[in-house]
C-alpha cells in the first residue's frame, strides 16, 4: 500500500474502531474562551501550576480571589501561552478565573481527548512558534488553524479517558513518592540530629549516651589528583572521575597515570564533591583516579559505619542549602567538614539506624522507577499517536 493509499489512523487502536481519522483544524476542535469577568472565584495563575504533573499545586480552598481573568468552567483547559515550553496546563474540574496570560479552552466534543491532544509533541511543537523574543506567546492565528487528525467522539473518549487515567496514577504516584521523601527526612533528622541532646527516637533496648565529636576526628577528607588539561586522553588505563560525571556530563577522560593508592577510588567508597555541585556519593563504578574537586572520605568503620556517615552528610547537605538564601554559588571547605559536629551513637545504634534510612532509600529509588515507567508509557502513547498521525497525514 502505498503512502497515499494509507489509511488515516494509527495502527495502535481500541477494539472495535476500524473508521479512518479526519483532519480538523484546531479550531473546530476547541473553543477559545475569551470572558473576561470579575468575580469571586477561585483564582488560577502560572504559580498555582505543578507543570511538571499538570495539575495544582495546592488545593482549590488555599486558590486567591477577587482578581479579574478568563471564566472558566469544569473540564475546561487552561494553556499557558506565555512561554509555553514552561508546560503550564491544567484540566480544571471546577468553575474558576483564569489570572495572567492563559488560553482558556473548552472542547467541542471530549474534553479528555483534548488534553491528551494538547500534550502531543504535534501540539508543542505548533504552539511554541511563538511571536516576541524577551516574552515568547503562542500564536492563535497559527494553533487555530493547525490541522490534526481526529478519531470520533466514542473513540475520543476512549483514548482521552486513558492518558487521563495514566496522568492520574502519576499523580497519585508522585504523591507517594513525595511522602516516602518526606518521611525518610522527618526520620533522618531525627536519628542524625548533631544538637542531640536528649534524643526523643531511640531504639528502646539501647541505653548508651550518644557522644559528640568534630568530624575530622573520626574521618579524614583527601583530594584527588590536580590533572592538567594535556595530561586527560580519550582511552587510558583509568577513568577520571569528574564533578560532572555525578550529574549531567557523560564526557570522560582517562589516565595512564602510576598514582599513588590514595588518589583511587574503588566502588563502594564514600566520596565527596565539592566544587560548584556538592554533597556525598558512594561510588558505584569501576576503579577510577578521582579529580582533586572531589574527596575521598577515609573513616575507621570500627568508629562509624559508612551508611551512617553518609546519612549524616546527605542530611547535612540539606541543611547547607536551607541556609544559603538562595546562593548557586556555594563554597564548601575541607575545614568547614572537619569542623562539623557530629552526635555519634554506639556501633549497634549506627547498623540499626543505617538499616533502616536504606530501607527507606530502596523504598524510595522503587517508586521513582514506577514513576518513571508510567511517564515512559504515557509519552510513548502521546508520541507514538502524534507519529502516526504526521506520517499517515501526508499527502
Amino acid at each position: 500500500m502505498s503512502n497515499k493509499e494509507q489509511r488515516k489512523a494509527p495502527v495502535l487502536r481500541f477494539k472495535g474502531f476500524t473508521d479512518d481519522w479526519e483532519q480538523r483544524k484546531f479550531s473546530d476542535i476547541a473553543q477559545r474562551i475569551s470572558t473576561n469577568i470579575n468575580i469571586n472565584l477561585p483564582n488560577v495563575t502560572y504559580d498555582d501550576i505543578d507543570s511538571e504533573n499538570e495539575t495544582l499545586n495546592k488545593g482549590i480552598k488555599n486558590l486567591s480571589s477577587g482578581k479579574k481573568g478568563i471564566l472558566f468552567q469544569k473540564n475546561d483547559i487552561l494553556f499557558g501561552k506565555l512561554r509555553p515550553y514552561l508546560n503550564n496546563i491544567i484540566k480544571v474540574d471546577f468553575k474558576g478565573i483564569a489570572v495572567g496570560d492563559f488560553w482558556v479552552l473548552r472542547a467541542y466534543e471530549d474534553s479528555s481527548f483534548l488534553f491528551s491532544l494538547i500534550n502531543t509533541p504535534q501540539y508543542k511543537y505548533i504552539a511554541n512558534i511563538s511571536s516576541g523574543s524577551k516574552m515568547p506567546r503562542s500564536d492563535w492565528n497559527l494553533v487555530s488553524k493547525y490541522l490534526f487528525c481526529i478519531p470520533s467522539e466514542k473513540e475520543q473518549s476512549h483514548i482521552g479517558n486513558l492518558i487521563l487515567k495514566l496522568s492520574q496514577l502519576i499523580t497519585l504516584q508522585q504523591r507517594k513518592l513525595d511522602e516516602l521523601i518526606q518521611i525518610k527526612e522527618g526520620i533522618g533528622q531525627g536519628l542524625l540530629n548533631r544538637h542531640y541532646r536528649n534524643l526523643s527516637i531511640r531504639f528502646n533496648q539501647e541505653n548508651s549516651p550518644w557522644k559528640q565529636t568534630k568530624l575530622g576526628k573520626i574521618a579524614s577528607f583527601v583530594n584527588g589528583r590536580a590533572f592538567k588539561q594535556k595530561e586527560l586522553m580519550n582511552r587510558g588505563l583509568y577513568p577520571v572521575l569528574r564533578v560532572g560525571n555525578f550529574y549531567t556530563n557523560n564526557k570522560w577522560y582517562y589516565s595512564n597515570l602510576n598514582l599513588s593508592s590514595d588518589k583511587y577510588a574503588n566502588k563502594g567508597d564514600l566520596l565527596y564533591t565539592w566544587s560548584a555541585s556538592f554533597g556525598p556519593h558512594v561510588w558505584k563504578g569501576p576503579k577510577v583516579i578521582y579529580h582533586y574537586h572531589i574527596w575521598k572520605i577515609n573513616f575507621d568503620p570500627a568508629v562509624i559505619s559508612k551508611a551512617y556517615l553518609y546519612e549524616f552528610l546527605k542530611l547535612d547537605k540539606k541543611e547547607i542549602l536551607a541556609n544559603s538564601n538562595g546562593s548557586t554559588m556555594i563554597h564548601i571547605t575541607k575545614k568547614d567538614m572537619e569542623n562539623k559536629m557530629i552526635t555519634v551513637p554506639d556501633m549497634n545504634e549506627q547498623i540499626k539506624i543505617g538499616k533502616i534510612l536504606e530501607k527507606l532509600d530502596l523504598k524510595i529509588e522503587l517508586n521513582k522507577n514506577k514513576l518513571n515507567n508510567l511517564k515512559s508509557v504515557k509519552q510513548f502513547l502521546l508520541h507514538a499517536d502524534c507519529k502516526i498521525k504526521l506520517n499517515t497525514l501526508e499527502k
